[in-house]
């Protein structure tokens, strides 16, 4: 049972995946939330009874499943459409990751949430013990959308302007992986990282 918790949060291409996949090849558990979040909502689940409450029969597929592609539709037009799914499905996936993490084998466990800054940061995930931040420059994240993603420059200021800013995000921040391309960097770092949580989590232990 890992008695530790670490939140790891990043900006839009960032570099959240390849921490976590280094992460996970030490041994380490990483919940996340987007997994979470497809969970949380799967047929026969209380969060997707309430949506379809909400919404109408007619945001679910004809399996059951929800139809996303419908459901984006309206929380895009409606900011009040999209807090009423984030006040359904919000509250679900914290918990979710919560439980991933506690029944997670090791001595600490990670929380990958994208939105951390946005979803509230500490006072909605107050048992998080350290929150860990891979930063990277404006700059680049728009390089690295538009040669992942393939979408235009305009896009890809929308989609970087859309989330919390970078200093919001670094002022939630214990710690900080500057992921500025360089692979030999980024491993060291991040071992250094599991030397210390492995240390903080062995102090921490009742």
């Amino acid at each position: 049972m890992a008695r530790y918790l670490i939140g790891l949060t990043g900006g839009i291409a960032a570099g959240k995946s390849e921490l976590s996949r280094r992460f996970n090849a030490l041994g380490i558990t990483v919940a996340d939330a987007d997994v979470a979040a497809r969970a949380v909502v799967a047929p026969g689940s209380e969060s997707l009874a309430r949506i379809a409450a909400h919404f109408g029969p007619g945001i679910l597929l004809a399996d059951g499943q929800l139809d996303r592609a419908a459901l984006r539709e309206r929380i895009f037009a409606s900011a009040r459409e999209r807090q009423a799914l984030e006040a359904i499905t919000h509250p679900a996936i914290r918990t979710l990751l919560r439980e991933t993490c506690e029944q997670a084998d090791g001595p600490y466990a990670i929380a990958a949430i994208p939105l951390l800054t946005e979803a509230g940061g500490r006072q909605q995930y107050p048992w998080l013990d350290r929150i860990l931040v891979v930063d990277v420059p404006v700059a680049v994240q728009h390089a690295r959308l538009l040669r992942r993603d393939g979408i235009s420059a305009a896009l890809a200021d929308r989609m970087i302007a859309a989330q919390a800013s970078r200093e919001a995000r670094l002022a939630l921040a214990d710690d900080v992986v500057v992921n500025d391309g360089d692979p030999d960097h980024l491993q060291a770092k991040v071992e250094q990282l599991d030397r210390r949580y492995r240390a903080l989590a062995a102090a921490a232990k009742p």
